[in-house]
């Protein structure tokens, strides 16, 4: 029975830190632009060639 109390103890703190990890990309502004990477496809690279 204690190992069940333990297992529940690390899901918990593990799920706390992927909480404290996407509170920390949302308040990096990692979520911002959300339409740019999905047209980046479309956007043509220029290249500076070398003489």
């Amino acid at each position: 029975m204690k190992i069940i109390f333990v297992l529940i103890l690390i899901s918990l703190l593990i799920a706390l830190g992927f909480l404290a990890a996407f509170f920390w990309a949302v308040k990096s502004g990692q979520y911002e632009d959300d339409y740019t990477p999905s047209v980046r496809i479309l956007f043509e690279d220029t290249k500076k060639e070398k003489k």
